[in-house]
C-alpha cells in the first residue's frame, strides 16, 4: 500500500524573464528552449537526484499551441536528457500553471505514488499571446454567465478599482513603484541571480547572453507614474507602472517525498503544508487569492498571524492591495514582496507560479525565525491560489 508522504520543494530554477514581443530577448528563442534550458540548469544544480528516478514532470502553459504545445512536460522532459522512462504532461490553469503543476504533482507524492517530480511552466508571450486562437463558447455573453469584462484581465483590475474605492491609483503607483525599488535592491545585494539559468541568445546583432530580468525600472518615479496612460478604459487607474509587462520566461522545481529525501541525503527549501484553490466572479477576478487562501489556512490549521513571509503574484497592483486590505496588511509591510515582484520582474502566465517559491525559498534560508510562508496569486477566468510552505531552518524562536 502507498505510504502517504511530506511533500517538499527541493530546488528552482528559472530563466530570466524577457519582455515580449518583437524588442524582447527570446524573440528569436522558442518556448520550449527556455523550459529545457531552465530543466537542465536544475538537474545540473542537483547531480544526486538520477534521471530515472523522477516519477514524472508537469510543466504549465496558458497558451498551448506551437513550440507551446505537444504535451510539454513529455517533451521537455526527453530534450532535457532525461531517460523516455521519464513520463510527461502539460497542464493548463491560466496565470497558476505551475503553481498547480506543483500542488497536482505535491498531491502525488503525499499519496505515495510519486518519490520524485519535476513542477514548471513556460509562457512566451511573444509568440503565443493570452488567448490567442481562442474560442470563448457564445453561451458565455449570450447567457450572461460572464460580463465582456470578465475576458479583459486589465479590465478586471479596473473593476477592483471601482468597487473598493479606498484602492487609489496612488496607492497602486506608489505599491509599483516599490516593487521596483525592491527589485532593484535585492539585484544590487546578489538575491535574484543564484536560481536564474543563463541562455544563449540569438538576434541579427549575434549572440548574446540572457542573465537578467528585462523588466526592471529603477528609474521609475511617481511623478513619472502619474503620466501613463490607462489603456484599458479612459481616464481609469490601471497602468503599465501598476501591472506586470507581458513576458516571456520559464521556471522548474524539484519536488520529493520524504523518503527520496532520505535516500538521497536531499537538502529541502520548503515543505509543503496545504494549498487550495477558489472560484470568485471572474469579473473581479483580482479577488480569487482572498478565499484560496482563507480555505489553505483552514486545511493547514493557522491564522493570517501565523504567515511570516508573502509571495503575491504581483498581476496588478490593486490586487495585491485588495488582499491585503482584506487582511489588515500594510501596503508596506516588509513581510510581503521583500524583493519585489511581477510588477518589475515580469509575469509569465503558467510560469510565475514557481517563482514565487523560489524566492520565498531563498527568503527561508535567510530568515530562520520565520516558520511559515505563503505564495498565492490571482487567476484568469476568476480564481485564486494559495500554497502555505514551512520553513526547515525554522529555530523556534520569534
Amino acid at each position: 500500500m502507498a505510504k502517504k508522504n511530506d511533500v517538499y520543494f527541493v530546488d528552482g530554477t528559472r530563466t530570466p524573464f524577457g519582455r515580449a514581443g518583437e524588442k524582447g530577448m527570446y524573440w528569436n528563442t522558442r518556448a520550449d528552449d527556455l523550459v529545457v534550458k531552465a530543466m537542465i540548469g536544475l538537474l545540473e544544480r542537483n547531480p544526486g537526484v538520477p534521471g530515472e528516478r523522477i516519477d514524472d514532470v508537469a510543466i504549465a502553459a496558458t497558451t498551448q499551441q506551437g513550440d507551446q504545445g505537444l504535451t510539454l512536460g513529455r517533451t521537455a522532459a526527453l530534450l532535457a536528457g532525461l531517460p523516455t522512462t521519464v513520463p510527461g504532461y502539460a497542464i493548463d490553469r491560466m496565470c497558476a500553471g505551475a503553481m498547480t503543476a506543483v500542488t497536482a504533482l505535491g498531491a502525488g507524492v503525499a499519496f505515495g505514488a510519486y518519490d520524485l517530480a519535476i513542477a514548471g511552466g513556460v509562457e512566451h508571450m511573444g509568440r503565443h499571446p493570452m488567448g490567442f486562437n481562442a474560442d470563448p463558447n457564445p453561451r458565455f455573453l449570450a447567457e450572461k454567465i460572464v460580463s465582456p469584462d470578465a475576458l479583459n484581465m486589465g479590465i478586471t483590475a479596473e473593476n477592483l478599482h471601482d468597487r473598493f474605492p479606498q484602492l487609489t491609483k496612488e496607492r497602486a503607483d506608489h505599491f509599483g513603484l516599490r516593487s521596483q525599488q525592491k527589485v532593484e535592491a535585492a539585484y544590487r545585494n546578489g538575491k535574484i541571480q543564484p536560481d536564474l539559468i543563463p541562455i544563449a541568445l540569438r538576434s541579427e546583432a549575434g549572440w548574446g547572453l540572457a542573465d537578467t530580468d528585462q523588466g526592471m525600472r529603477p528609474e521609475t518615479t511617481m511623478e513619472g507614474l502619474a503620466t501613463l496612460r490607462t489603456p484599458f478604459r479612459p481616464h481609469g487607474r490601471v497602468t503599465a507602472g501598476n501591472s506586470s509587462p507581458l513576458t516571456d520566461g520559464a521556471t522548474v522545481s524539484l519536488l520529493a517525498g520524504s523518503q527520496a529525501v532520505h535516500d538521497l541525503k536531499l537538502t529541502p527549501k520548503m515543505r509543503m503544508v496545504s494549498f487550495a484553490y477558489a472560484g470568485v466572479e471572474p469579473e473581479l477576478m483580482g479577488l480569487g487569492p482572498i478565499p484560496s487562501t482563507e480555505k489553505a489556512l483552514a486545511k493547514a490549521g493557522l491564522k493570517i498571524e501565523d504567515i511570516g513571509l508573502f509571495e503575491l503574484n504581483e498581476a496588478f497592483a490593486v490586487q495585491v492591495l485588495s488582499f491585503l486590505d482584506h487582511y489588515g496588511i500594510g501596503d508596506d509591510d516588509p513581510r510581503v514582496n521583500a524583493w519585489g515582484g511581477a510588477i518589475a520582474l515580469g509575469h509569465p502566465l503558467a510560469a510565475s507560479g514557481v517563482r514565487l517559491m523560489i524566492q520565498l525559498a531563498a527568503q527561508f534560508a535567510e530568515n530562520p525565525g520565520v516558520r511559515y510562508g505563503l505564495t498565492a496569486m490571482c487567476v484568469g477566468l476568476g480564481q485564486g491560489g494559495t500554497v502555505i510552505w514551512e520553513n526547515p531552518n525554522w529555530n523556534g524562536k520569534k
